[in-house]
């Protein structure tokens, strides 16, 4: 242990990734005097599929935004691929990492959100290639490549002309899921 209660050290971190693609130690994320995450710990294997069911208000959404580097915790450790997110070791301390370089980690990560949060002025195709144009540098082609690819795949391909209010709710959640299987990422949230 690195001296944090419930933390492995480093070493132990990458040789439990050999399995896991996504590991989660100790974790606690409170708001105020409200805890809402507390002591949790979750190894999740490379292609495994795992489901967060419990009541409303219970932390599904809070444990996902931390693991995807949208909220701040209080404590733990998150691990993607055996590399702590986040965080860095600096003097035998963790230490949060600077916005450039939690950038570089949040790419490695997909995340659907609840409300889809698709661009309204934005058609499907636009949508779907923002991002990879932007953050992975694709060229148009490859981008709008990639997105009729997953267009075809969630069954939408007749879709990309249109605009996320002319799309039913469940064709919407498609096209989210799409936009964020855009990125490639390693773990899709």
């Amino acid at each position: 242990m690195n001296g944090e209660a419930g933390i492995p050290a480093a070493a132990e971190v990458q040789a439990m990734a050999a399995d896991n693609v996504l590991q989660i130690f100790g974790l606690r994320k409170t708001y105020g005097t409200l805890t809402v995450l507390d002591g949790i710990d979750l190894e999740v294997r490379r292609g495994e599929v795992l489901c967060l069911i419990g009541p409303s208000g219970s932390g599904k959404s809070t444990l996902l935004r931390c693991v995807a580097l949208l909220e701040k915790y209080q404590g733990g450790l998150i691990a993607l691929d055996g590399a702590p997110l986040g965080v860095e070791m600096r003097r035998g301390r963790l230490h949060e990492m600077s916005p450039g370089r939690m950038r570089q980690q949040r790419i490695k990560m997909g995340m659907v959100f609840q409300h889809f949060n698709l661009f309204a002025h934005m058609t499907v195709m636009q949508n779907l290639i923002e991002a990879p144009l932007k953050v992975l540098g694709l060229t148009r082609d490859e981008a709008v490549e990639r997105a009729r690819q997953l267009l075809r795949q969630v069954d939408l391909a007749q879709k990309e002309d249109a605009y996320p209010s002319e799309l039913s709710g469940g064709q919407q959640q498609r096209v989210a899921i799409a936009r964020a299987l855009a990125m490639q990422p390693e773990v899709l949230l």
